[in-house]
């Protein structure tokens, strides 16, 4: 049994104060209170703890301790994970724990795991709302799930929070690279709001994994 004293011992003979100053200006949120402990060490040591249950009750004082707790979730049998995942959503609030936190037991329970993902993207709360469409990013992009996806990004309207419209572009962007004619025909409906259909195209064509034809195509399509 691990104290939330050790933890924090553990997390500030990790810190790096040039690292803090850096990540703070990026969370772009000035309540949040960072020790500085990069992410690759915060993996490791929720690897090192990930069979330490009273983590998840630590207060969420400071941005690491809510990245250790998503980090510890993520290895959890699904049974378990589903338990405290709703909690775990509703405490985010930053884009970064939001993008990393990922579970692996998701795959194996993609049908059962949906109706979360469904109950999240109707949040009010924008960080909340950010991780139903990272979690459809991480584990869902594939032909039978098109539907939901084209689903959830339609659902991200004109004058939408600064982070979900992102994250919606973002799996957007996904979509254009793995599926581009579903894609291309998914933007030619012109339901999309201009935020997330531009950004998306701006994304897509910063990947090399599309061709300068595909990219020009989407180029034309901006709105």
């Amino acid at each position: 049994m691990i104290t939330y004293d050790e933890v924090l011992l553990r997390l500030r003979e990790n810190a790096d104060e040039t690292y803090r100053a850096f990540h703070k200006k990026l969370l772009k949120n000035e309540a949040i209170e960072l020790i500085g402990v990069r992410t690759p060490v915060l993996r490791a040591l929720a690897k090192e703890w990930k069979g330490e249950r009273d983590i998840f009750s630590f207060p969420n004082e400071y941005y690491e301790i809510g990245f250790l707790k998503c980090s510890v979730a993520g290895a959890l049998p699904f049974e378990e994970f589903v338990l405290r995942v709703d909690a775990l959503v509703d405490s985010l609030d930053n884009w970064a724990t939001c993008d990393c936190f990922t579970a692996k037991c998701i795959a194996k329970h993609k049908e059962e795991f949906l109706p979360y993902i469904g109950r999240w993207l109707q949040s009010p709360k924008e960080f909340t709302r950010r991780y139903g469409l990272v979690a459809l990013l991480h584990d869902y992009v594939q032909e039978e799930y098109l539907p939901v996806l084209f689903g959830a990004i339609k659902g991200v309207k004109e004058g939408a929070p600064y982070y979900v419209m992102m994250a919606a572009a973002w799996l957007l962007a996904e979509i254009f690279v793995k599926f581009y004619e579903d894609g291309l025909a998914f933007i030619k409906e012109n339901i999309l709001s201009s935020a997330v259909q531009n950004k998306g195209i701006q994304k897509a064509r910063e990947s090399f994994r599309l061709t300068q034809e595909q990219k020009s195509v989407l180029k034309s399509c901006k709105i």
